[in-house]
């Protein structure tokens, strides 16, 4: 097993270890003896692994109460997490008692936010069933839901207060979605580590998987703890996402994934940077490599112009513009700040 101990809120720890899920509940019980459990998993998660969670909470004392939604982006919404509130309220969850998200990053950010307001914050547990959760979105406490005007634009900081890993639980996953997590260790690479990015590059993923995951979830890690509330160094981890949100917006959230956006962001972004002499001249041509190596889309039906016009309500943004995320090569990355009067012409358009 691997341990990363993250000083963030209380400060809690991420395992890392196949076939973990199956005993899940003896590491929960380690740090928190609640008497009832909310496992909050979505409809097609709950088929594979609702079962084996909850055998192992049950074995252990806990007391479990399910609440299931339909698994897709479309229902990370503000009504789903009410009805998630609302669920608790009527089986008298207590401050005492706990919530497991089990599920990927929709999952994670949904009872992560419902456990943030629900009596004004309450106990949460990640065990992340994607790729994409288990090397970003599970670590770090940043919880959210969307809005029509954009992407996880209502949310909260709400560390939980453990992670459990599973890389067993990856082999379930169709290449679509494992290539959806590898666009965000791509990104942890662009902005932090070359080795990382030259690893995913040439990486076997049979042998090295596990590595991967464990160095991003490290980085990440590192990053929450110098900054949890993403006032600097932390909006580095926005590398793509701005433009990427964009297009998941143009999309309404269907027929594109978070990651397939992301890295469609880090192009976009890069190809502008390089031409403006901010990006090493190359770099984005490096990205695309990569991309397409986990057959990830390189390119998108929508005009920059629409996509431009999206950002504008992205979270980055202040009152005089918005602050991107750029490389200045891999491994290596910068936030900078662009007028609204001066971003059609930044990206040539």
């Amino acid at each position: 097993m691997r341990t990363i101990k993250v000083n963030a809120g209380r400060g809690y720890d991420i395992l890392i270890e196949s076939g973990i899920i199956s005993n899940c509940a003896q590491y929960i019980k380690k740090v928190k003896n609640a008497k009832k459990v909310c496992l909050i998993s979505d409809t097609n998660v709950i088929k594979l692994y609702g079962k084996v969670v909850e055998q192992s909470l049950t074995s252990n004392g806990f007391e479990v109460i399910r609440f299931v939604y339909e698994a897709g982006e479309q229902s990370k919404t503000t009504a789903t997490v009410i009805s998630m509130v609302e669920f608790m309220a009527e089986n008298e969850m207590t401050r005492d008692d706990l919530v497991v998200a089990l599920g990927g990053g929709v999952c994670g950010d949904m009872a992560g936010f419902a456990a943030a307001i629900y009596l004004r914050g309450i106990d949460f547990v990640q065990i992340p069933t994607s790729l994409l959760a288990q090397v970003d979105s599970s670590v770090g406490g940043k919880t959210a839901v969307d809005l029509p005007q954009g992407k996880n634009l209502c949310g909260a900081f709400h560390q939980p207060i453990l992670v459990l890993i599973d890389t067993e639980v990856l082999k379930t996953l169709s290449f679509r979605f494992f290539s959806d997590g590898m666009a965000e260790a791509i990104k942890m690479g662009c902005i932090k580590s070359a080795s990382l990015f030259e690893k995913i590059d040439r990486m076997n993923l049979n042998k090295e998987l596990e590595d991967i995951i464990f160095e991003c979830v490290s980085l990440k890690a590192g990053v929450v703890e110098r900054d949890e509330k993403e006032h600097g160094e932390r909006a580095l981890l926005n590398f793509g996402h701005t433009v990427g949100h964009a297009i998941e917006k143009l999309h309404n959230f269907e027929g594109i994934t978070h990651g397939e956006a992301v890295g469609i962001g880090m192009l976009l972004i890069c190809e502008a940077a390089e031409k403006n002499g901010l990006t090493e001249k190359g770099t984005r041509d490096k990205i695309e490599a990569v991309l397409k190596k986990y057959s990830l889309p390189t390119n998108d039906e929508n005009s920059l112009e629409d996509i431009i016009k999206a950002m504008n309500a992205d979270k980055k943004r202040t009152a005089g513009g918005i602050k991107f995320v750029f490389v200045s090569e891999i491994g290596e990355g910068f936030i900078k700040p662009i007028e609204y009067k001066n971003i059609e012409r930044f990206f040539g358009v």
